[in-house]
């Protein structure tokens, strides 16, 4: 709840003295739809687990994170990379749901070209130099897509996830989730994947 609140992705929330999360708010989360990953064709997406924004000085982006206060060019530098990650498994499921607190507040398509960041071995971070925005949410109780994809699958992916809900269990920013969830457990992660740094980064 405290990261919905810090990314600006539910409306009416107050932190100014006391925390008050809307009760309408509240009840219209309650209600979202966990996400049919059924319908991709690959057997396990990657999810990549965000925080709120931070700000970051590095060539090609000023923050890392998702937040309703960036705009599009700014929110798709944040969430393109670089992460620890196997790059080719990510690619492989063909989209990259962001969630916040459980929630898809971002889709991202174009994955099939990264680069490293010149890192030997398994500390290495990768960013998807080709990625693109398929949408992202402004308001997650009236989840409607504030993107406009030129791709015709783009919108239909951005359609199928924005706003449900899409459990992922990792010790750090990017988790694999199997598309048939009756085969495995609800998200798995290798500890190869795991980076040191705090999640969202």
């Amino acid at each position: 709840m405290r990261k919905l609140m810090a990314t600006g992705v539910v409306p009416g929330v107050r932190d100014t003295g006391r925390q008050v999360f809307p009760l309408a708010a509240l009840q219209r989360l309650q209600a979202r739809p966990a996400a049919d990953l059924t319908v991709l064709g690959a057997a396990e997406v990657a999810v990549l687990r965000s925080d709120a924004p931070v700000r970051v000085e590095e060539p090609g982006r000023g923050w890392i994170g998702f937040g309703t206060g960036l705009d599009e060019a700014q929110l798709l530098a944040a969430l393109s990379g670089w992460w620890r990650c196997d790059p080719a498994r990510v690619a492989a499921g063909g989209v990259l749901p962001v969630t916040v607190g459980g929630f898809v507040v971002a889709v991202l398509t174009g994955l099939d070209e990264w680069e490293d960041d010149g890192t030997v071995g398994t500390a290495g971070r990768y960013r998807f130099t080709e990625a693109r925005l398929a949408g992202y949410l402004a308001d997650l109780t009236s989840p409607v897509n504030a993107a406009d994809p030129a791709d015709p699958q783009d919108a239909l992916l951005a359609g199928l996830l924005l706003g449900t809900r899409l459990r992922s269990v990792s010790g750090g920013p990017i988790a694999y989730v199997p598309t048939r969830t009756a085969d495995r457990p609800a998200a798995t992660t290798s500890t190869a994947d795991q980076p040191a740094a705090t999640e969202g980064e």
